[in-house]
């Protein structure tokens, strides 16, 4: 049969996918948000390829700026170190970063007296009132143990100086207490929100599916067992639950996923158990029996996929849920250790700053934290409304 709208046009049949996602295309919100989070995973992704401090952890702490208002510009002299590091290819660097070849010493002057480089090393104190220091302009280049060092002289050694060896940097969003620029932790902390989040919900998801699903089929003692497992986790405080299980299994970064993953299966087994029960007595279920399907095959190639959209709903909340626990943990000092760069363990450390000039320290890492996990929120609820299909089957008997 083929339903008109009250305009008397067919309505176009499309997949339940397409209608899902034009559905929610016209939901701005809920797609400004989902736009909002592909912008995070590419930043955590392109991870130090991108950051202003490619060095592991964006960890490279100079004291002389430490907690440096967003803005601050500042002239570095670059000193060659004397160890051989190398240079990462791509993907290493995006994902490890790069540990630096060179000192990083703040100035605030200098000046070239024959061989040497004369500095006043910044303090950002007003007035400065820095130590001056002397550099010779070959060990800048070359370190002080480099024996090879091409024999050049003072002038071509001053113009390779002033060409390589001193650059200016900004820092957007100012430094920490370790002087530590905030842009680089920020982003590399989005990488660890990110990654909690992922892995957490894989895990849930597994547990949770396996267990919904076949209490929901079987039912019986099986469902009975199930049921009551749930109730006994659900009683317990979440975030208590997850601390109980980081204390077994140590403090660190793999730790915290699979505590966070194994609290969150409860939401997951619930639903799907019960999607399952009202399935399994549909005719096409009855169907795959009478030709002798086995149970796997009609658990996962039939009833799952009808409930896909339900699950996904609930994994972006889940997904939402992930980032607050950890960090809560992180903030707690049971998360991410230093000097892992973790948006939770940042406002932890800074949080002493809030009544202070330097309240953005604990406010920026707070909201990226915050609008990071609303957007996940307004995406589920996007999920939600697109995939409900009620108020559109209203609409068809209404024509």
């Amino acid at each position: 049969m083929l339903f008109l709208s009250k305009k008397n046009k067919p309505i176009d049949y499309l997949s339940l996918s397409s209608k899902a996602w034009k559905k929610f295309k016209k939901n701005k919100i809920a797609l400004g948000s989902f736009y909002f989070i592909i912008l995070i995973v590419v930043v955590s992704i392109l991870g130090y390829s991108i950051t202003p401090d490619s060095t592991p952890d964006a960890n490279n702490q100079i004291l002389q700026l430490s907690v440096k208002p967003p803005g601050t510009k500042v002239t570095m002299l670059l000193v060659k170190k004397n160890l051989d590091v190398q240079n990462s290819f791509f993907f290493k660097k995006m994902l490890f970063g790069q540990e630096s070849q060179f000192f990083t010493i703040p100035l605030y002057k200098y000046s070239f007296e024959g061989n040497e480089l004369v500095a006043e090393t910044f303090t950002g104190s007003t007035p400065n009132n820095g130590p001056i220091k002397r550099y010779k302009l070959s060990e800048i280049i070359y370190g002080t143990e480099n024996i090879s060092a091409p024999n050049k002289s003072n002038e071509e050694l001053k113009r390779e100086v002033e060409k390589n060896n001193i650059v200016t940097k900004t820092y957007l969003l100012g430094t920490d207490q370790e002087g530590r620029d905030m842009l680089s932790r920020l982003m590399i902390g989005s990488r660890v929100s990110l990654s909690v989040g992922f892995i957490a919900v894989i895990i849930s998801l597994i547990i949770g599916i396996l267990l919904g699903a076949t209490a929901g089929y079987y039912k019986g003692k099986w469902d009975s067992f199930v049921t009551w497992l749930i109730s006994v986790v659900w009683s317990l405080p979440t975030l208590l639950l997850v601390i109980s299980i980081t204390l077994a299994l140590g403090k660190g970064f793999w730790q915290i996923f699979i505590a966070v993953g194994l609290t969150m299966w409860i939401d997951v087994a619930r639903i799907v158990r019960g999607q399952v029960i009202s399935l399994r007595e549909e005719t096409f279920i009855e169907a795959g029996k009478a030709m002798g399907f086995s149970t796997s095959r009609i658990i996962f190639r039939h009833i799952l996929p009808n409930i896909t959209g339900t699950i996904t709903v609930v994994a972006a909340d889940n997904f939402a849920a992930a980032i607050l626990l950890e960090a809560g943990l992180s903030f707690l000092g049971i998360g991410a250790q230093p000097p892992t760069a973790s948006w939770g363990s940042m406002i932890n450390a800074n949080r002493g700053f809030i009544i202070t000039d330097s309240s953005y320290l604990v406010f920026l890492p707070g909201v990226c934290l915050m609008l990071l996990v609303l957007a996940f929120f307004l995406v589920g609820n996007g999920l939600r409304d697109a995939l409900d299909n009620k108020s559109e089957a209203s609409q068809l008997v209404g024509a």
